[in-house]
């Protein structure tokens, strides 16, 4: 039986399209007239994934001094 594969190696490009059709999918499926329980489902599940994939960023803060945002 095949194994899943655990080590990905995607660039920030590729996480930033992959963010990019979920947000739009996410959007298609709130804005559809007729919303069904299954609908639902599955814009909980891209919300999820979504912030999945956020948690997983590494923001840059500077080594030394205080962090200034913005």
């Amino acid at each position: 039986m095949p194994k899943f594969n655990t080590q990905f190696e995607l660039s920030v490009s590729d996480m930033d399209l992959i963010e990019d059709a979920l947000r739009a999918s996410k959007l298609s499926k709130t804005q559809a007239d007729v919303k069904a329980r299954s609908q639902d489902d599955e814009v909980r599940q891209i919300h999820d994934l979504l912030g999945r994939l956020h948690n997983q960023k590494t923001f840059y803060r500077p080594a030394k001094g205080p962090y200034v945002s913005g």
